[in-house]
């Protein structure tokens, strides 16, 4: 395959499965902006109309939105040979960089915080009823974490292409 196509097809891979991943952060601050506890009683019962909208709300793609961007976004890197001197932070390549570092660090919240905790809230993965709340908590603040940690993602990774007066 033709290495301009390879690359566009990257930038695109990354562009809309970034915009999954983010806006799915987006979407769930704005349809619960403050923390709405579960009951006991949401999870005592598999048919209740609470959990049964977490769970219809709660589906994959969005985290396997994030590990596409994620790798598009190395393989970009390391195809113009950006990669160590972005994940080293050096000189131009410090804004793309730390794009990278924050995005790395948001990755590994969804996959290694917040979906093991979210298995248990959503029955997947066998807990009481009060881990089971005591999950739902925290995947609230690790879904929170990454929306918050968006903002700085998304400045650096333009700040990359566009921030050189910034960081030239």
């Amino acid at each position: 395959m033709d290495g301009a196509l390879l690359d566009l097809l990257a930038r695109w891979a990354h562009f809309l499965a970034g915009v999954i991943w983010i806006g799915h952060n987006y979407s769930s601050v704005v349809q619960r902006p403050s923390w709405r506890p579960l009951q006991a009683s949401d999870l005592a019962d598999a048919g209740s109309p609470r959990l049964q909208a977490v769970i219809n709300r709660e589906h994959g793609t969005f985290r396997w939105a994030s590990v596409v961007a994620w790798s598009a976004g190395i393989y970009m890197l390391w195809q113009r040979g950006w990669l160590p001197g972005a994940m080293t932070l050096q000189g131009g390549l410090a804004p793309i960089g730390l794009g990278t570092w924050i995005g790395t660090l948001m990755l590994l919240n969804l996959w290694f915080v917040l979906w093991p905790h979210q298995k248990k809230v959503l029955g997947l993965q066998p807990a009481s009823v009060e881990e089971r709340l005591r999950c739902s908590r925290i995947t609230h603040l690790s879904s929170r974490t990454n929306t918050m940690l968006s903002i700085p993602l998304l400045f650096f990774m333009a700040a990359g292409s566009h921030g050189g007066v910034l960081f030239g």
